[in-house]
């Protein structure tokens, strides 16, 4: 049985560390050529660039930030030049902040809203213009905060609600060129950003109201997204699936 992904080009952005860099590597290990965006950490991008090449695979590492569009488009387009095609992006990269009400600023919004709504859409845009004619791909990065009220996390929750919403909308609009658009909504998964701000007390809690008891893992959440990037899932599109354990 070949690999499912041989010889197609993905681009993963917030590639560097976490659900991100573990997506990076499953589609690496079938076959794909990765293109990784990252932020800041170039250290860590080429990390895991650096693990996917010990591995057989193929990948390349570039900065842009997610909240400045033009540097998006440049990302899209640099993705697709360097392998020559372009089959499937996943709009991975976000920015989590806490914030209640009364805390909450305009930065604090607009920063939100560039990185986790305004950068996928214009992703997803020049994605558009440039995947081939048919079998092509977007999984946007959801959260199961979106469907939550949590205390402080209102324009979190807000923008990803939003990126939902988009990928509903563009399933639609994309589905008549062949192109699916999906989402994958995590719930508590085991990354840094998440280890920093979970206490121990909190994670017990969070286990105990997990059905299948326990935290999920990057892995978890990559497994999930190469299914809908797949052809085994060629007739899924405008779809938000939760891959959270049954945490509610």
């Amino acid at each position: 049985m070949g690999r499912r992904f041989e010889g197609k080009t993905v681009l993963v952005t917030g590639g560097s560390r976490g659900i991100g860099a573990a997506i990076a590597r499953r589609f690496a290990s079938e076959g794909a050529y990765v293109v990784i965006g990252y932020e800041r950490n170039k250290e860590a991008a080429e990390r895991v660039v650096q693990q996917i090449a010990e591995t057989g695979g193929a990948a390349v590492a570039f900065q842009a930030d997610m909240g400045q569009c033009e540097q998006v488009v440049h990302l899209v387009r640099t993705a697709f030049s360097w392998y020559k095609r372009l089959d499937v992006l996943v709009n991975n990269a976000a920015v989590l902040e806490i914030r209640p009400l009364l805390e909450t600023d305009r930065h604090h919004a607009e920063r939100l809203f560039a990185v986790n709504v305004l950068g996928p859409l214009a992703a997803m845009r020049e994605a558009a213009k440039l995947f081939g004619e048919e079998g092509c791909s977007i999984i946007n990065i959801s959260s199961g905060a979106a469907a939550a009220t949590p205390p402080g996390l209102g324009v979190y929750s807000a923008s990803k609600a939003a990126l939902e919403v988009l990928t509903r909308t563009f399933a639609v609009e994309l589905g008549p060129r062949g192109v699916r658009v999906n989402a994958i909504a995590p719930g508590f998964t085991e990354t840094d950003m998440l280890q920093q701000r979970l206490d121990a007390s909190d994670r017990a809690h969070i286990i105990a109201q997990t059905p299948l008891r326990r935290l999920g893992t990057p892995e978890d959440i990559a497994d999930a997204v190469l299914f809908l990037a797949s052809h085994e899932a060629r007739w899924i599109t405008g779809a938000v699936i939760p891959v959270s354990g049954g945490f509610r």
